[in-house]
């Protein structure tokens, strides 16, 4: 059995590469049907990230 776990602090920041997101290894994450789109996901996926990374440090 095969368990997806999702993203984790380590690999981020993630990074659009033309339709594909990976992570800052290089490791395939998704893709997008656009270089735009993949480019807003990963913009959007960083911010929470480091919106995440924030909350644990002020709570």
């Amino acid at each position: 059995m095969n368990k997806t776990t999702g993203l984790t602090p380590d690999d981020f920041p993630i990074e659009a590469d033309k339709d594909k997101l990976k992570t800052h290894k290089g490791e395939p994450v998704a893709s997008a049907e656009t270089e735009q789109i993949a480019d807003e996901i990963a913009d959007r996926l960083n911010e929470h990230a480091h919106q995440e990374e924030q909350d644990r440090w002020s709570a």
